[in-house]
């Protein structure tokens, strides 16, 4: 009898895991497995998408981690018109540089803004997971529709093309044609490199500027070492990526290497005047500080011609030195130099200007390098201590009558 009841119990239990199993194939077939890209791990990166020209659209994409690595982005914008449909895409390298389709997005609908897409890999089957993307060469564009893909309303760089938030802003000074000026930036990128933003005021619309990076300081002048896009007439404005000129053969430069370079910015007036500078400054090592010393040049053999001397000091401790004079003829060049000793021994010349300009009154020059292949350099510090003078003379040829003159460094009182 035992083993009849030990026998029953057997069947029961048997009974129940087969009941047991086929509630949960049931149960299996009523709720299907969670999608693993719906569970996120937690891992989120945001960029920002800025609008294009006078668009108004602008916002964010959003990249989530899913939980076997993928990514879901969402775009988010706002000022997007109702009912319209606005494809997007990844693209291959910096919005500055432009490049092809790496993945094709959900368009975003105009009527929310938004847009989600969830990806594994590029449009050509390259794996490309949530990591890879925080470090892809890329950035997103939105377009205004399928028919008008050349309109871009929002854009902004992904991945290593991001913006560290570390930037460096130089002056663009005006030049031969009155009204123009501005700026030129350096923002660093998370590779290492820049984006250059040129923005200029007084530009003519339609005009297209050519602009470089050129060897030396601008008082010196040299060859073009780095070509940017031209300057946008109409907006004023120019974007390039320093890892890459436009021109063939250029070399690129990291925003460190920004900072330190021997050059200057050319913005010319077009590319077939490119004679005509509109806009000049001093970059990275020839960059002036807040530190400068003034001298006068006194009234000597010519009425009314007088003025100053001003050094202002380098970041690589030579100076950039601008003589202003008023009263000089229009249609002259006056040669200039620092001479040995005090005006009142006088004495031989140690370093040449560029001379001055009469219509303009103005020479600017660098002191680590004078006219003459045989001057001697002068760095900021030793200018303040040099035992001389400074004659500005009538012409090349009359250079016995002096127009301008004043004692500097130790000699100054």
């Amino acid at each position: 009898m035992k083993k009849t009841l030990f026998i029953n119990r057997i069947k029961q239990v048997a009974m129940l895991f087969a009941v047991a199993l086929t509630f949960a194939a049931c149960n299996d077939d009523e709720n299907p497995a969670i999608d693993p890209d719906g569970i996120f791990s937690g891992q989120t990166k945001t960029y920002e998408l800025a609008a294009v020209g006078n668009s108004g659209i602008s916002g964010t994409a959003l990249l989530e981690e899913t939980s076997i690595g993928n990514t879901k982005l969402t775009i988010t914008l706002e000022g997007t018109p109702d009912g319209g449909q606005h494809p997007a895409h990844i693209h291959f390298n910096s919005a500055a540089t432009g490049g092809g389709i790496a993945v094709s997005l959900t368009p975003v609908n105009g009527t929310t803004g938004i847009s989600e897409t969830t990806f594994s890999m590029q449009d050509d089957g390259t794996p490309l997971k949530y990591s890879d993307v925080l470090a892809f060469d890329g950035y997103i564009n939105v377009h205004l529709s399928a028919t008008e893909l050349a309109t871009v309303v929002a854009q902004g760089d992904i991945g290593s093309n991001e913006l560290t938030g570390t930037s460096k802003t130089y002056t663009l000074n005006e030049s031969a044609v009155p009204g123009i000026s501005g700026e030129i930036t350096f923002q660093e990128r998370v590779n290492g490199f820049a984006l250059a933003t040129i923005s200029l005021d007084g530009t003519p619309d339609d005009g297209m500027h050519p602009a470089h990076i050129h060897a030396n300081s601008a008082a010196i002048g040299g060859g073009i070492l780095f070509t940017f896009n031209p300057v946008n007439g109409t907006t004023g404005m120019s974007k390039t990526d320093t890892r890459a000129g436009t021109m063939d053969g250029e070399e690129g430069y990291t925003y460190d290497e920004i900072l330190e370079v021997d050059g200057y910015v050319n913005v010319h007036l077009s590319a077939e005047a490119l004679a005509t500078i509109v806009a000049q400054g001093d970059i990275g090592s020839n960059e002036l500080t807040a530190t400068a010393r003034t001298y006068p040049l006194n009234e000597t053999a010519v009425a009314g011609i007088s003025g100053n001397i001003t050094f202002q000091e380098r970041v690589n401790g030579f100076a950039l030195a601008t003589i202003t004079l008023t009263g000089t003829p229009a249609d002259g060049m006056h040669p200039a130099h620092i001479h040995a000793n005090s005006a009142a021994e006088g004495g031989p010349i140690l370093y040449t200007f560029n001379p001055v300009v009469g219509a303009t009154g103005t020479s600017v020059s660098d002191t680590r390098q004078g006219m003459m292949g045989t001057d001697t350099p002068y760095t900021y510090a030793q200018i303040l201590t040099v035992d001389g003078y400074v004659n500005v003379h009538l012409s090349a040829t009359n250079l016995g009558t002096i127009v301008g003159q004043g004692n500097i460094g130790a000699n100054f009182q």
